[in-house]
This record gives C-alpha cells, structure tokens and sequence, in this order.
C-alpha cells in the first residue's frame, strides 16, 4: 500500500481501499468469482464496458445488477431481439399533448449501469444504436445531443454456444468493449454455496451501496493519473502491433486497444495501492483487452491463445528493485 511522507495512507491507497470494499460486497452475491470480480472493476475504473462471452445461468445479469446496487447507481436491463429498434434503447421524441409540443423520452440506455442481454440477438442497426453511448457516453436524437448519467458502464452478454437467430458483433463494435471475460461454471463448493444462501432469499434483495457514483467518478480520475513509464507505453503498443502481423489473424487490434489495455493496467495499479503501472499489470490483462478484437483464420485456433504467444515473444521492460517502486524502467544493457 502506498503511503505518503506523513505516514498516513496517500489518496491511491484510500482509493484501494473502497475499491476493495466494493469488491467485497460484490463477492456476497457472486460467489467464488473474486477474480473475475476484480477484472469488471477494473474495467468500471477504466471508463470501459465489459463483453460476457459465457452460458447462460452462471451469475451475469446479477453481476451487472449487484455492480448497480454496491456503487449507488440506476440500472437498466435491455434484452436483446431480432425486433429491438435502436430507439427501444435510446429513447426518442413523442407528442405532449398538453403542450403541443415533441419531448424527448430517455430509453434505457439512461443509467449507470447497462445490461445488454445476449446483444448478438439484436439487428446490426440495433447494436449499432450503442456506438455513440459507448464511445461518447451521448445519445443523439432528432440532432440533439443528450448526456448519459455518469459513470456510464455497459455490460453486454453473449451467449457463444447458440448461433440460431444471432448476428455476429461488427468488429468495430467489439472494438469499443474494453475487456471480455467469461465467468464459467462454478467449482463444486461454490455452487453449494450458492443453493445455501438463496434457500430463503436472494442476497441481491439486501445488497446496499458501500460507494457512490461520485467516489466511483473520482477513482477513475486517480487511475487516469497513475504513471506509465515510456517503456511501458511501447511495451503495450509492441504487443498490439504483433496482432496485426501474426500470420493466423486476419485483423488485428486497433490503437484503441492500445490505448485501452495502458488504461486498464493504470485501474489495476491503482486497485492494488500502487501509483504507477509494472510490466506485470500489461501481461495480465491483454488477453482480455486483445482476444475479442481479433478476427482469426482458423476456428480451431483460440485468440487467447494467440495473444499468449505474442506475450511469449515480446520483450518486457526492465525494471530494477527500485525503480519498481516508482514505475520507472530501467534501460536494457
């Protein structure tokens, strides 16, 4: 844990702190996930949004829904279907017939936390109605532009094993998810602790917040100035670079993911206590950050796999026992 020249914990360390506690309280209805919890977290501190690519039944509706509850924020779930219209999600203008006048009528999309449920069940034009929500946390309407709450975090769910009636994500919207992750079944223990603790009701029902949207606002300010040495920058965009010229991938990452995977690591920095990023915080996420954009040439061949072997292969900065503690690398000999 960072601590200041006082001895009294610095900002980064009472940041940690609440990170840790929402985390917690995360855990009381998403049992045995508590890495997987950390990685939606990060990607919260990171400003990102979140792409579940998992089964149905194993705890992501209520991920999203206790995310809501724990930071003291609205939620909003849209289910995705072939006749969802993009206007089913960012609201529209309708007739006040007191006023005689059009009003703008928010959607769902209007919330801090965002579940778009099994999103590959929507039409093209339909999850292209989160494009602008995702990248400008904005919708447009009638050529007005509307804010979104903030923070603004969308959770999309897709469901990999069922194809019938499914339109594949557009690279350039998956491009706009920060992370994917799956949260799998869950060991055997875990499942009967599950069945334990919802013999009476669910622990959703008594989740409280432990935080607040604007706690949550401001940790996204300290992960924006945690430091990342040069090396580390070059050592991201080295790795991002590599999927573009990997011979079984047919499109790589853009910048965005190189900016995105540099932000990310800075949010597990500060979720560790740390002031600055390490090689380590890089290597752990980019799989998360890279796999989901990549479009492979082989179907027996895993992005997660690919993106192991390009991590394999790229040298990583230097860092010495004391430059460590500053995040400063050290040059190679």
């Amino acid at each position: 844990m960072s601590i200041s020249e006082h001895g009294t914990p610095s900002s980064v360390a009472l940041v940690a702190r609440g990170i840790d506690a929402l985390t917690g309280n995360l855990e009381r209805v998403v049992v045995g996930k508590r890495t997987e919890i950390e990685r939606a977290v990060a990607v919260l501190l990171a400003g990102g949004h979140l792409l579940l690519q998992d089964v149905p039944g194993v705890g992501k509706t209520v991920l999203a829904r206790a995310m809501a509850r724990s930071i003291g924020g609205t939620f909003k779930r849209v289910q995705a279907t072939p006749d969802l219209l993009p206007s089913d999600i960012t609201g529209g203008m309708v007739y006040d017939g007191g006023r005689g006048t059009l009003r703008f009528v928010a959607g769902p999309v209007f919330a801090n936390v965002v579940l778009a449920d099994e999103l590959n069940r929507a039409t093209p034009r339909t999850q292209s109605a989160f494009l602008e929500a995702m990248g400008e946390a904005q919708v447009s309407v009638e050529g007005t532009a509307y804010p979104l709450p903030q923070p603004f975090f969308l959770i999309a769910t897709l469901n990999p094993l069922e194809h019938h009636g499914t339109y594949p994500l557009p690279e350039g919207q998956l491009d706009r998810f920060l992370a994917s992750m799956s949260l799998g079944y869950p060991r055997l223990d875990d499942e009967v602790e599950v069945i334990a603790r919802q013999q009476v009701a669910h622990p959703l029902d008594s989740l409280q917040p432990v935080v607040t949207p604007a706690d949550v606002l401001h940790w996204q300010q300290e992960v924006r100035a945690a430091r990342v040495d040069r090396s580390l920058m070059s050592y991201a965009a080295e790795i991002v670079a590599a999927t573009r010229t990997h011979p079984e991938v047919v499109l790589g990452a853009s910048p965005r993911a190189s900016v995105g995977l540099v932000r990310l690591a800075q949010a597990w920095a500060v979720r560790d206590g740390r002031e600055f990023v390490l090689p380590d915080d890089v290597k752990r996420l980019a799989p998360h950050v890279l796999a989901h954009r990549l479009m492979v040439r082989s179907r027996t061949v895993a992005a997660v796999a690919l993106v192991e072997d390009i991590l394999a292969g790229t040298p990583v900065p230097v860092f010495d026992t004391e430059s460590r503690k500053r995040g400063i690398s050290e040059p190679r000999p």
